[in-house]
């Protein structure tokens, strides 16, 4: 049986990314970067992908990562859900490296930008915008020319504003552009501490790394089951900060937490949750053992996608509304993670397509 606690290993990386995340990445430093210029904190970023390694993650030895798995990658994902952390580790060392990876075998300008990723001296953005889904083609919204110069727009990217290199998936291959050839500008955004971006190409002088798109749909799928340990991560934080905050504030000389209601909302939050780690663990260690990722890792991640984007979206919900007064202003962070919870609900997929994907692969017949 496939044990899904999490090993030594992996807390050590956790308390590792906590301590970081702690130190540099508070509520008040998060709340106070929002509505800047620069949303994403690219110092912080880089402490994280080379001093802690979380970049290498996903990247083999060889090729000079950690030679980790997709289990070590969701824990990060979790504590980064829990601080709403404005890094792309999301779009770089998952999304873009996975599609790099696939192609590193065959292609030594994919390999090469794969360990210059993992030593964390670049940031990547895969250029698909940010609601792809892995159960439908991308779209064909980039051409390519005689000489490989690509062109076209992709909207909605994430991280692609504060990337180094664009993976692009362009007339069925795989392409790498460096950003400084791309018009890149920043897209309004619901959660603000992942920002989206237009990306135009106009012949952009571009590299092909593989003469078809199956390293996309891989990036898609791990990063559809990795986003579920970021969403578990903003529920478990919901869920912490609502019961220390009911514990404290008293109403009719009582703690509100001690009221029968709200222990009822708290612990159906609390089962929800526990259902939502158990779905996340198991779609990070399918990812982590599968042999082909969009086959044998398909209903696990169906399941953590459709699961933990609904749990995320609701336990910000019953934070906000058990907060009452303090929630809803804008010096609580509670907004951040009800905005990220929404944002991500649509990402990669939504619930329903997941849920589509899962009566599919269950041989489920579909209503009448």
């Amino acid at each position: 049986m496939t044990d899904l606690l999490y090993t030594q290993v992996e807390e050590e990386l956790r308390a590792a990314v906590r301590d970081v995340l702690a130190d540099r990445c508070p509520p008040a430093a998060v709340l106070g970067r929002i509505e800047t210029a620069s949303p994403y904190d690219l110092d912080l970023w880089r402490t994280l992908a080379r001093d802690v390694g979380v970049a290498g993650l996903l990247v083999p030895e060889s090729l000079g990562g950690a030679g980790a798995s997709a289990r070590e990658a969701a824990v990060v994902l979790e504590e980064l859900g829990r601080a709403v952390a404005p890094v792309p580790f999301l779009g770089s060392a998952v999304l873009a490296t996975s599609a790099l990876l696939a192609a590193a075998d065959a292609s030594a300008e994919a390999a090469s930008w794969v360990r210059r990723l993992a030593a964390g001296e670049v940031t990547a953005a895969l250029a698909v915008p940010f609601s792809a889904s892995p159960y439908r083609e991308t779209g064909d919204t980039v051409t390519a020319g005689g000489d490989g110069a690509l062109s076209g727009r992709v909207a909605a990217v994430a991280g692609a504003s504060v990337a180094d290199v664009l993976v692009v998936p362009a007339a069925g291959a795989l392409y790498v552009v460096e950003a400084a050839h791309a018009g890149v500008e920043a897209a309004p955004s619901l959660d603000l501490t992942r920002q989206l971006a237009t990306v135009t190409l106009w012949e952009a002088p571009a590299v092909r790394v593989a003469a078809d798109l199956a390293g996309v749909r891989l990036a898609l799928t791990a990063g559809a089951g990795l986003l579920a340990a970021e969403q578990l991560g903003v529920s478990d934080w919901c869920l912490d900060t609502t019961i220390a905050y009911v514990k404290e504030r008293h109403q009719f000389a009582r703690p509100v937490g001690s009221f029968q209601a709200i222990k009822h909302r708290l612990a159906d939050l609390w089962f929800d949750v526990a259902r939502a780690r158990a779905a996340a663990r198991a779609a990070a260690d399918a990812l982590a053992t599968a042999k082909d990722v969009t086959e044998d890792a398909a209903l696990p991640v169906a399941v953590a996608a459709s699961w933990c984007s609904d749990v995320a979206l609701h336990a910000a919900e019953e934070a906000l509304q058990l907060h009452a007064g303090i929630g809803m202003t804008w010096e609580h962070p509670l907004h951040l993670y009800l905005k990220r919870a929404k944002s991500v609900q649509i990402a990669l997929g939504t619930p329903g397509d997941h849920r589509a994907a899962l009566a599919e692969l269950a041989d489920l017949p579909s209503p009448a």
